[in-house]
């Protein structure tokens, strides 16, 4: 007995080194690899015009739901993760993108920072969900700049079961410059599911302004769901540094999925709580950069300044605000507003700011 162990023990642990092998370099090949700072996707011609000095700027920030649209509760939309919902219809996606559209028709932005939306995703019919706004929207946005932030050509989640691209979109009526990926710090958890997981991302890009200095406008989504380690806060400390090492003027908008006071986490309900730490980690950015909503705004209980209105259906209604603008010192900005939209057109609502360049 013993000489048969001594014979096949090391070939069964290289057995299991070569199938451990193998698993690996499959989860590699299925999942993305962005660099830490890299080119994003960017498309402008050089007909697009170009921004003047004091030029006021319109600038809407959205998460546009990968135009889901309403009346869904999506597995990741409850606590446990048991929503019932796993995709939204075909039908949706059609009303959704004219709802979309139209908003974004009536409110005239200049700059568009889009979070969610779809590139090739199975949930969503491999729609090209940036491809398909820009041909509604008839070219009043001839620059686009975008970057995935969850891609993989099967993620093995049961409620998910095939292809995601998910990205940041950033549209303009003016000329881009430049496109840039910046990897935000990745959310913990065991190596497989990190691997599958998202790669959240900040998106820059920088628009020349004739008779003055470049605007920057940063598009991002931060993670959710990272309660048990600081994911979080390493996410708000590299955002500050980025914004801190940004020649003004600059703008950001995005969802930040986090609470701006600890009064708007004492107006949740406790079940909602579990979301969120009662000292928000947001609070670095929004003591040291302006920020639409404010501390003050927030603090209010304002609902005009609620930016989510949860799909779960034991919320039932709009009651937090994790969407934001934060701007450079002294830049104007004016016409501050989030837009509600009813019924909803986003589990988010649109969020609009002018901003006039120095």
């Amino acid at each position: 007995m013993k000489r048969i162990l001594t014979r096949w023990l090391p070939r069964l642990l290289a057995g299991l080194l070569l199938l451990a092998g193998v698993l690996a370099g499959l989860i590699y090949a299925l999942t993305d690899h962005p660099k830490p700072v890299q080119a994003a996707d960017l498309n402008c011609p050089d007909s697009a015009p170009t921004l003047r000095a004091g030029q006021a700027v319109r600038v809407m920030n959205w998460n546009v739901q990968y135009l889901a649209g309403r009346g869904y509760v999506f597995f990741y939309d409850t606590l446990n993760g048991d929503g019932p919902d796993t995709r939204p219809s075909p039908e949706s996606l059609a009303r959704t993108l004219d709802e979309v559209t139209r908003a974004i028709e009536q409110e005239k932005p200049d700059l568009i920072l889009l979070q969610e939306v779809d590139r090739d995703s199975r949930r969503t019919d491999y729609q090209d969900q940036l491809a398909l706004l820009q041909a509604r929207l008839g070219g009043a946005f001839p620059c686009a700049a975008t970057t995935y932030y969850h891609r993989a050509a099967f993620v093995p989640h049961p409620s998910i079961m095939g292809r995601v691209g998910l990205s940041l979109v950033t549209l303009s009526r003016y000329r881009l410059d430049t496109a840039t990926r910046y990897q935000l710090p990745r959310i913990c958890g065991d190596p497989v599911t990190v691997a599958f997981n998202f790669r959240r991302a900040v998106l820059g890009v920088t628009l020349p302004v004739q008779g003055g200095a470049p605007l920057s406008a940063f598009n991002t989504h931060m993670d959710a769901f990272a309660q048990g380690c600081d994911t979080m806060q390493r996410q708000v400390a590299f955002v500050n540094d980025l914004l801190g090492a940004t020649p003004a003027p600059w703008v950001m908008g995005g969802d930040f999925n986090l609470l701006g006071t600890r009064a708007a986490y004492d107006r949740l309900r406790e079940r909602e709580r579990a979301y969120f730490n009662p000292q928000t980690e947001l609070a670095p950015l929004l003591a040291k950069f302006g920020s639409f909503p404010s501390p003050a705004q927030i603090d209010s209980g304002n609902p005009a300044f609620f930016t989510h209105e949860a799909n779960d259906p034991a919320v039932g209604r709009a009651d937090r605000t994790i969407d934001y603008f934060l701007y450079s010192p002294d830049l104007p900005r004016a016409d501050e507003r989030v837009r509600q939209d009813r019924p909803k057109i986003s589990d988010h609502y649109a969020m609009l700011t002018t901003v006039t360049l120095p």
